[in-house]
């Protein structure tokens, strides 16, 4: 019997919040781990993508809109969503225009902008530590702190 050894990677995501007047935008997931938390936009690094260029296809590929201002916020290595593994990047990014569009309905149920005194729940772990980072101005999220969140 030939088996095959089956070599396991994390994976590089990228979640951007997006401020415009003292809000943030958020969807609803569906379809993918999270469903039914809130997060923010975002998706995975493609190969020989910066993260700039990543956060700003991811942003437009969702909801239509062009961000500016982009700039980094936190970086997490998550295994909360077993058997999903990721070495997750936050950035936080300011709205630069365009309207809100549901582009991609079955990966995500609606989108909004909320105050960050008034969320809906529940949230997205790494829309819970974008938050906590924006908050705090903590870059790096070990393992242990992340079951705090959860």
């Amino acid at each position: 019997m030939n088996i095959k050894k089956i070599k396991k990677f994390p994976l590089v995501g990228v979640g951007v919040m997006i401020l415009k007047e003292k809000k943030i935008l958020l969807g609803k997931r569906r379809g993918s781990h999270g469903q039914g938390e809130y997060a923010f936009p975002g998706g995975h690094l493609e190969y020989m993508e910066t993260i700039e260029e990543c956060a700003k296809r991811e942003v437009f590929e969702e909801v239509g809109i062009k961000i500016r201002n982009i700039r980094f916020q936190f970086v997490a290595n998550v295994r909360t969503y077993k058997p999903k593994h990721y070495l997750h990047i936050g950035v936080i990014a300011d709205y630069k225009s365009g309207k809100v569009q549901l582009k991609e309905p079955l990966k995500c149920e609606s989108w909004n902008w909320y105050d960050l005194n008034n969320l809906p729940k529940p949230l997205f772990l790494m829309t819970k530590l974008g938050i906590e980072a924006y908050k705090t101005n903590k870059v790096y999220f070990e393992e242990r702190y992340l079951k705090n969140l959860t």
